[in-house]
């Protein structure tokens, strides 16, 4: 009995280690990922000089807490909603839905938003967007915000992972309109995960 005791605390114990690692992995992807995106002349918002200058983003410890399994709200009869962005354009989404966590002890509810112009690309049209603020924006992080890319669930729930937060194109380059979150988008808290801000910003 005791033997098959050790067996299954040592089966748990691997599967953990095993999950922990999966996960590490799958993050670490998204920042090298990230990272290429913004050495790739194609995609990068940075200079010529700058991407050959370009080492990596600056990313927050990766920390599970902060992967979150959110109650997904939709909204039957969306609001739209008209973003300012940093240029001064509007850009105009739908208020797709309600997500309601808890993160670090506390309940928070976050909107969830579609983009018009996205909803209209086959690639794009389950794309949903998540903008938001904390008390680390403009001090460890862009002031702006930092955003977090979603598909549409097929169930109630949805996976938010603040470890896949990252910085708008405008945090680097002056050339680009991105939004700006709105006030319900801003979190009570320090937000420790995903990317920090970029020097000089």
């Amino acid at each position: 009995m005791k033997n098959l005791y050790q067996t299954v605390i040592l089966l748990f114990t691997s599967l953990y280690c095993f999950s922990q690692t999966t996960y590490e992995a799958e993050i670490l992807q998204f920042q090298k990922d990230l990272n290429a995106e913004y050495k790739n002349p194609e995609e990068s918002p940075l200079t010529p000089q700058e991407q050959k200058e370009f080492k990596g983003h600056s990313f927050y410890p990766i920390d599970s807490t902060y992967r979150v399994v959110a109650q997904f709200h939709k909204i039957e009869d969306p609001e739209e909603i008209q973003f300012p962005t940093s240029s001064g354009a509007i850009k105009t989404y739908d208020t797709y839905a309600l997500a309601t966590f808890e993160l670090k002890g506390n309940t928070y509810h976050l909107p969830i938003y579609q983009s018009h112009a996205l909803r209209k690309m086959e690639e794009y049209k389950d794309y949903l967007f998540l903008p938001f603020t904390d008390y680390t924006s403009g001090v460890e992080t862009y002031g702006a915000g930092r955003y977090i890319d979603l598909r549409i669930p097929e169930g109630n729930t949805i996976v938010i992972d603040f470890n896949k937060a990252y910085n708008p194109f405008c945090a680097y380059s002056p050339n680009y309109s991105c939004p700006i979150p709105p006030e319900a988008n801003d979190l009570k808290l320090e937000v420790k995960a995903g990317i920090r801000g970029p020097e000089g910003h």
